[in-house]
């Protein structure tokens, strides 16, 4: 792994990680309380207004939560496994975006040697604002395409209420569960949103809130991007996202699990397997700058074997 990783951690551009956005993409994670699977079935039939007006509403709320980003800044611990490795960090949100430290590696803590690594790493970012500038912009564009295919999330699927389903047991409150499919009328005006022709999957909303809980979803036909040239992603590939309501004002992601496989600029196939769980939030007692982020993490104590 390079000296100086994104600040920003663990937001993606890559042209293959685009299709994980293009589902509701928000700005947080999971709920947290208790409750026994039961079925929608019955829910569902007292539920006022139609799959269309549920989706809207949610859409709406997530549009909130992504314009909002920033303004509640979280710390906590995040468990990532990819095509790199599995690796735990403890992340800061700050002004300039995420901050990480490496915690632990294939589930063990760090050598005294890659600790030393790591925390070479993040007194160089300190004097490196040129890298911070470069992945604050990705950041930024990472949230505009968000906001430019959110909206059209209503217009691109057509959704239906789906009885009989188990509530997710971490649901702190009932669940309205909808299943949505390609629009064969829609037409994506700009090339990000071709994607969302070939998804199908199934979506959970929250009864109280009307903010999405848990998607999950599948590749239905080859998804590209520009007619295919920039990017290929291919069928059967799947994505479930989770998000949870950290407090009264703040959503989180806390679990992202994709398995694509996608052709990047017309050469190389590539598999896309990456598995994120984010957990044990905390709300920040006032937005730090990246400095200051790198400060508390490098002062923090770190088990070493």
């Amino acid at each position: 792994m390079p000296m100086r990783i994104p600040l920003l951690w663990p937001r993606r551009t890559s042209l293959i990680s685009i299709a994980s956005m293009l589902l509701l993409l928000s700005s947080t994670v999971f709920a947290s309380t208790t409750s026994a699977e039961q079925s929608v079935s019955t829910q569902t039939l007292q539920l006022p207004g139609t799959p269309a007006s549920w989706v809207a509403a949610a859409t709406q709320n997530e549009l909130a939560i992504v314009r909002s980003q920033g303004d509640l800044p979280l710390r906590y611990l995040q468990h990532k496994i990819d095509a790199r490795g599995d690796t735990t960090r403890e992340i800061i949100e700050s002004k300039q975006g995420n901050v990480a430290r490496l915690l632990r590696r294939n589930g063990q803590p760090l050598t005294a040697a890659e600790n030393n690594a790591e925390r070479d790493r993040l007194e160089s970012n300190l004097v490196h604002p040129d890298e911070v500038a470069r992945h604050r912009k990705r950041a930024e564009d990472m949230r505009n395409e968000a906001l430019e295919l959110i909206p059209l999330l209503p217009q691109a699927m057509l959704y239906t209420f789906t009885t009989g389903q188990p509530q997710p047991r971490h649901a702190s409150s009932p669940q309205v569960v909808l299943d949505f499919q390609p629009n064969p009328a829609f037409h994506p005006p700009t090339m990000l949103s071709e994607a969302l022709t070939g998804m199908a999957g199934r979506v959970w909303i929250d009864q109280n809130t009307h903010c999405i809980t848990r998607i999950e979803s599948k590749i239905l036909h080859p998804v590209n991007f520009g007619f295919g040239i920039l990017a290929r992603v291919y069928p059967g590939g799947t994505i479930e996202f989770e998000q949870t309501q950290v407090n009264a004002d703040r959503w989180a992601y806390s679990h992202l699990e994709e398995h694509l496989t996608a052709r990047v600029f017309m050469v190389r196939t590539l598999p896309q397997d990456t598995t994120i769980t984010s957990w044990d939030f905390r709300r920040m007692p006032a937005q730090l700058t990246y400095q200051q982020a790198i400060h508390d993490l490098l002062a923090m104590p770190v088990p070493l074997q």
